[in-house]
């Protein structure tokens, strides 16, 4: 991943940004994050890798659709060769405005209200968009070679897919536009105006809504910790709470298969730790 520097000169190859300041987020899983001013404007930059290109541009062209709706999110800006993303040797990296606000804290009852209105806001609004580079809903590949890193780690993987497989074929669930990554600090907030909204929008592909459900009560601390944001996501959402209440215990946990497989493809040893803390402990 690139330092400060490379980033730097990466903004002004493919953007012509001269950044005076450039400051790492520590939010989301899959992809880095930096924010970014420039002149007098701030922007958010997203690396992912290269086969991510074609999502990423989906969740650009995602952010302008969500516009369309009156949902605060940032808008993309094109290279200087008039794409959406570049292809760097870094990676493929897209550039957005950066919405005005404070990102969301995932511990605060009020701030989780937010993140689950937002949410489900984004897929209530996304239920017709189509693009090309949205992904169809896939699981994890058993049969990666990275999974061998560990003894515990793919019998634990492959229960997790097990487990999913059978409740989207037994369970009818809600289909939509994911979001894939949905950190709450990846949310915002104007406290001038009290209006939120998202830094970004991942639209990682297509899949259950409510993997994006499991997914940011993973980010809160599990189900208990994450009430307020779950009453939020409901009251905006197109999913119904029978619906989240049957799949959120088997989603939760293919949530963390999906961390311990990008941890042990990345080699990330702490989140790849802290995915076997959780799927070896008890349901629920």
């Amino acid at each position: 991943m690139p330092d400060d520097d490379i980033l730097r000169s990466l903004l002004r190859d493919y953007w012509h940004l001269t950044p005076s300041q450039v400051t790492a987020l520590e939010w989301g899983q899959m992809s880095r994050v930096w924010e970014v001013l420039a002149g007098d404007d701030r922007y958010v930059c997203r690396l992912v890798d290269e086969d991510a290109a074609r999502p990423v541009e989906a969740g650009l062209a995602a952010a302008d659709h969500l516009r369309e709706w009156g949902i605060a999110v940032g808008a993309p800006v094109r290279t200087l060769a008039g794409a959406l993303t570049a292809n760097t040797p870094a990676g493929v990296l897209s550039v957005s405005h950066r919405v005005p606000g404070r990102s969301l804290a995932g511990c605060d009852p009020v701030d989780q209200q937010w993140w689950g209105d937002r949410l489900g806001a984004m897929h209530r609004a996304l239920q017709h968009f189509r693009h090309p580079g949205l992904r169809p809903w896939q699981l994890i590949d058993l049969d990666a070679p990275h999974l061998d890193a560990e003894d515990w780690l793919r019998p634990a993987v492959a229960d997790a897919v097990t487990a999913t497989t059978r409740l989207t074929v037994t369970d009818r669930l809600t289909y939509g536009v994911l979001h894939g990554d949905p950190a709450p600090a990846g949310f915002v907030v104007d406290p001038d105006t009290g209006r939120a909204g998202l830094f970004d929008c991942g639209a990682s592909g297509t899949g259950p809504l409510a993997y994006d459900v499991a997914a940011a009560v993973v980010y809160a601390g599990g189900p208990c910790a994450a009430a307020e944001f779950l009453d939020g996501y409901l009251a905006a959402g197109p999913v119904h709470r029978d619906e989240v209440e049957a799949a959120l215990p088997v989603l939760i946990r293919f949530r963390w298969a999906v961390q311990a497989d990008w941890a042990a493809r990345t080699r990330a040893a702490g989140a790849l730790s802290e995915a076997r803390v959780a799927l070896e402990s008890p349901p629920g």
